[in-house]
């Protein structure tokens, strides 16, 4: 076993799902797991152990698809995630933080297999989909893979910072300069999403990785709640909150008081213990992609789900037209310049 010391590494974890106020059904879902020990559960009540030498998950699924497609698409990526680490990694010899990243993306990927194949079966649910955010903890380092705009924060010294990187519309236009991220947070277009589980047999899956420090608190949740409270306030809260339950119940009643628009899933990891370093004030936090190199990894990059394409931005669209103009002008030449040459 790999790891900085033998030292215990404690976590407190808390998840809740709520309806919201405008669905007349929940489409999310969520898992919080123990790895060493084999167990999954949703707790009633913040629930603390010490980490184990195979670590612990979590994951949170926004479905989509109408009816009870959604519903189904997001227990379907819960279940095939830790059914996967527990066979795979739960048999896995080779306990590094290589091994334990291969294996939490290479789940959610079966996670996507599955679903896709299941909605190709089954008509009635045929456009399934959903997103998905699993965190993966292995000593004192979290995983994170992302496919599509649920989210994951880093709550450090009362600083919310995102770790993903949203697989959307909006972002691709916040990227590009197009777009402020308030501008982004208040568009009409703000649900669009680039890929999902599900509609396509394969998916790009987003792996990233940051340093868990003593006191960090790991905030994972779907859109209905980052879509009406900001990290600002998701830090705040959790800040003055007696636990981790009643930081979860705040921010979800934060979310409903603002119209409750979606569905609401909050899922906060505290960790403590003498096996972390002490945070830093100056320690670098942020969206890290975690190099993957693994000969049993294909690094052959995979179709992203198509979906509308974002416009290409403005000044890319100018120098697209000077370019071709350009050339038209170079190809006219050519054609005159052998002309003139077979006269």
């Amino acid at each position: 076993m790999f790891g900085r010391s033998s030292k215990p590494i404690k976590v407190q974890v808390f998840g809740k799902t709520d309806l919201g106020k405008t669905r007349d059904h929940n489409e999310d879902c969520f898992l919080v797991a123990d790895l060493t020990r084999g167990e999954r559960s949703l707790p009633p009540t913040v629930r603390e152990h010490e980490i184990g030498e195979r670590g612990a998950l979590l994951v949170v699924a926004d479905g989509m698809g109408g009816a009870a497609a959604g519903e189904l698409a997001s227990q379907m990526a819960t279940d095939t995630i830790f059914d996967q680490m527990e066979k795979m990694w739960g048999t896995e010899k080779e306990l590094t933080p290589q091994r334990f990243a291969y294996r939490l993306k290479e789940a959610v990927e079966v996670a996507n297999g599955q679903i896709h194949a299941h909605a190709k079966a089954h008509p009635e649910v045929r456009g399934m989909g959903t997103t998905t955010t699993a965190a993966g903890v292995l000593v004192d380092h979290v995983y994170i893979t992302q496919v599509g705009d649920s989210r994951a924060y880093l709550i450090r010294n009362g600083v919310a910072v995102q770790l993903t990187k949203d697989q959307s519309l909006m972002q691709r236009l916040v990227e590009a300069g197009e777009l402020t991220e308030e501008e982004a947070a208040h568009s009409e277009r703000r649900n669009i999403i680039l890929q999902a589980l599900g509609p396509d047999p394969k998916v790009k899956v987003d792996l990233t990785h940051q340093e868990i420090r003593r006191g960090d608190v790991l905030v994972l949740c779907s859109d209905g709640l980052s879509g009406q409270v900001k990290k600002e306030e998701i830090a705040e809260v959790v800040s003055r909150a007696s636990d981790l339950a009643q930081a979860c119940d705040r921010l979800i009643a934060l979310a409903n008081e603002r119209g409750g628009p979606d569905n609401i899933t909050v899922i906060m990891a505290r960790f403590d213990g003498d096996g972390l370093r002490p945070a830093e004030a100056r320690e670098e936090v942020g969206h890290q992609i975690y190099p993957l190199i693994d000969t049993e990894t294909s690094t052959e990059p995979v179709p992203v789900y198509k979906g509308s394409p974002p416009p290409v931005p403005a000044k890319q669209a100018r120098w697209r037209l000077i370019l071709a103009a350009l050339l038209a002008v170079a190809i006219v030449a050519g054609v005159l310049y052998w002309v003139n040459r077979g006269q």
